[in-house]
């Protein structure tokens, strides 16, 4: 038997929304440990992985360990969650469906069932990487940028200095730079901009990716761009239990190739 209940059931659903315009489907890996999750989306671009740590929900119970293939129109059910209801998921552990209770302060039950999928998904093993470039930033800055740059182009060159890291884009109408400086004296840590930087890297990235990762900021007020040429990833931290964290291959400049 498994059961998870989450007195702040509002991040179950900010998880969802980080997830369905992304992805379809995905197995849930559901064990003592906690709830993981890593699917390619269908053009086979992006990668996402999620880690829910068991300590994280106010109680936890994984008997043995299932596979749940799971349709994200999941996130229509959990909709039918108020912001502040107390959220349980439930499964037996040969179950074809998984149990969802939404609790209101006002003693409000409601029961969904949903079923669940029979998927065949092989797990990519993501390898250590060094990284060239690290930022962190405030995670509303980021999806502001990338949604600013969208009106310009479909593509945005990432580069990365000591000093501080550069968004640019272009297209038919023009083009558009933001350049965030590393920041050293911010009162509220999750308002900086910090970069450590191995060796100064430049990457270009497809928006319409960028804006589906960015569904996942109400999760984090910080997000932490790592960049390589091989694997680059955009993460965010989940409020003491966990992670959300996407990768993405770069476009190839066809200029300079």
């Amino acid at each position: 038997m498994f059961e998870a209940r989450l007195v702040q059931g509002s991040i179950l659903k900010k998880v969802l929304e980080a997830l369905k315009d992304l992805i379809t489907e995905a197995c849930w890996d559901v064990s003592s440990s906690g709830i993981s999750l890593q699917s390619m989306d269908s053009s086979h671009v992006s990668l996402v992985q999620l880690t829910l740590r068991h300590d994280g929900f106010d109680s936890y119970r994984c008997d043995r360990n299932l596979a749940m293939g799971v349709n994200l129109s999941m996130s229509k059910i959990l909709k039918c969650a108020g912001n502040e209801d107390i959220i349980t998921l439930r499964a037996e552990d040969s179950a074809d469906t998984l149990a969802l209770v939404f609790e209101t302060i006002q003693e409000k039950v409601s029961d969904y069932e949903m079923k669940l999928m029979d998927l065949d998904v092989e797990q990519l093993g993501i390898p250590e990487q060094e990284y060239s470039c690290v930022v962190k930033m405030p995670s509303g800055e980021f999806a502001r940028i990338c949604r600013d740059l969208s009106q310009i182009g479909d593509a945005v060159m990432i580069s990365c200095a000591k000093d501080g890291v550069k968004f640019s884009a272009s297209g038919e109408l023009g083009t558009g730079n933001v350049k965030l400086s590393q920041t050293s004296n911010v009162d509220k840590e999750d308002e900086a901009v910090t970069i450590e930087m191995n060796e100064p890297v430049q990457l270009i990235f497809a928006l319409n990716y960028l804006n589906f990762f960015t569904k996942a900021t109400p999760l984090s007020k910080t997000v932490t761009l790592s960049m390589s040429a091989d694997i680059p990833l955009v993460e965010y931290k989940i409020a003491d239990m966990g992670h959300i964290k996407y990768y993405l291959a770069p476009k190839i400049d066809e200029e300079s190739s």
